[in-house]
């Protein structure tokens, strides 16, 4: 039984074509995954099958040819551009006698060689150790021995149950810690929300020009770079608007196919800054020729979490890569932005941009005439919380008559969740909406 290698650059990149059974990864974008990673690729393996193989995921002839290739390159780790088992990893180790990781595993090292706040680094540290605690059974043997010599024979606790359950606090004290960053994090979105300051959310396929943007909007000089990933942790900037609305602007970090479960799950306290976004700006490379599977890829990691009910506009960047790229805006039928095309790089349509959401959240904003009875006290604290009270006065009865100013969807939000039986809708005009609302 070989000792699990610990470091070193030089890899050999596997990666396999499948049947339309199985989902296939795009080989350009694990090319960019390693190049991001600083690896030095020295290999490149490939082949098809119809279906993985359980025990070696490649087939044992390939398998073989891959711990040859590992020989003959003097090759320090083995990548795999697919998901892995833990059982296919322990045999993959034991025959190149060499570290193997698969896209999960290379998408966390590259986001640990990214994080710089000590939130990032909770994050990652609590995604490595959730996706290591299923492959705690690998290369190593003396995991499963118990402990012996004087006073330690007998049914002790083997070392891999001490791994497991030291593995276990950690991730509990991780969780502690990250419960602490969101319970301030919620404190500063009340606080924007109190101030009714909009919050605009930029999201995309990593390395689609969001960094890019984002310093063109704020001139905050976030790192932007031709690279997966190049920005991790979020930053949050105050952008003034044409007609003098201020918002928060929001750089989150790039999505890509199939982001790892345990990333999802680490970062949903940074995402949440998507999820209770006002308006989303999908920033997309119009330059690539795969921008339509990444638009798609980018919805369903929306839609993982909990965040593609959001209004949401299209920023197409990188026109000036285009041959006949202008800057201009499309328009659904009714009138309303739906697409921005623009260049970040060269500052070409950020004053397009910047009118389109000016257009699009002042048309989230209504007024609604309330009447609520006493006993709805915590529904009045919710407006008073997430809304602008205009006025507030009480009847002989006792019940509040308020008037109050929100965000739209703030609005049917609180009709969703604060159970709001019964509207009837009053008077109307072009720039309000003036309701009437009786609380059960």
């Amino acid at each position: 039984m070989f000792e699990r290698h610990q470091g070193g650059e030089r890899a050999v990149l596997v990666h396999i074509d499948f049947d339309a059974f199985v989902e296939n990864e795009e080989r350009q974008e694990f090319f960019d995954l390693t190049s991001s990673a600083g690896v030095e690729n020295t290999a490149l393996i490939t082949g098809k099958r119809h279906t993985p193989d359980p025990g070696y995921f490649v087939g044992s002839g390939k398998a073989e040819e891959i711990r040859d290739s590992v020989k003959a390159h003097d090759a320090d780790v083995v990548l795999f551009n697919h998901a892995l088992s833990p059982i296919q990893e322990r045999n993959l180790e034991k025959l190149c006698e060499c570290r193997v990781l698969d896209r999960t595993g290379l998408i966390l090292d590259i986001f640990a060689q990214r994080a710089r706040t000590h939130e990032g680094k909770l994050q990652v540290e609590l995604a490595q150790l959730r996706h290591l605690s299923t492959r705690l059974v690998r290369g190593w043997t003396h995991l499963e021995r118990q402990k012996g010599g004087i006073g330690l024979r007998g049914p002790g606790e083997t070392q891999l149950e001490t791994d497991r359950r030291l593995l276990g606090d950690r991730i509990k004290l991780l969780n502690r810690r990250l419960a602490k960053v969101r319970k301030q994090r919620e404190q500063g979105r009340r606080a924007r929300r109190r101030a009714e300051v909009p919050t605009v959310s930029l999201v995309g396929y990593t390395n689609a020009g969001k960094s890019t943007l984002f310093n063109q909007l704020t001139d905050a000089g976030v790192l932007a770079a031709d690279q997966l990933f190049a920005t991790l942790d979020p930053t949050l900037r105050r952008v003034e608007l044409p007609r003098g609305q201020a918002i928060i602007l929001a750089d989150t970090v790039g999505f890509i196919r199939h982001l790892p479960h345990d990333l999802v799950a680490a970062f949903r306290s940074t995402l949440q800054e998507t999820q209770e976004a006002d308006l989303l700006l999908h920033v997309v490379d119009a330059s690539d020729e795969r921008r339509d599977a990444n638009i798609h890829q980018v919805h369903e990691v929306l839609k993982e979490i909990e965040a593609d009910q959001q209004p949401i506009i299209e920023v197409f960047n990188k026109i000036d890569m285009l041959p006949q790229g202008e800057i201009h805006v499309d328009r659904d039928d009714e009138g309303n932005p739906r697409r921005v095309w623009l260049s970040a790089q060269e500052g070409l349509g950020i004053e397009q941009l910047l009118d389109v959401i000016t257009e699009c959240l002042g048309k989230e904003r209504i007024q609604a005439r309330l009447t609520l009875p006493p006993s709805a006290g915590r529904l009045r604290a919710r407006l008073f919380e997430i809304g602008k009270v205009l006025f507030e006065d009480t009847d002989n009865q006792g019940n509040w008559l308020m008037e109050v100013e929100m965000l739209q969807q703030d609005w049917l939000a609180m009709e969703k969740h604060q159970q709001i039986s019964q509207f009837t809708i009053h008077e109307s005009n072009d720039d309000c909406l003036a309701v009437a609302a009786q609380a059960p």
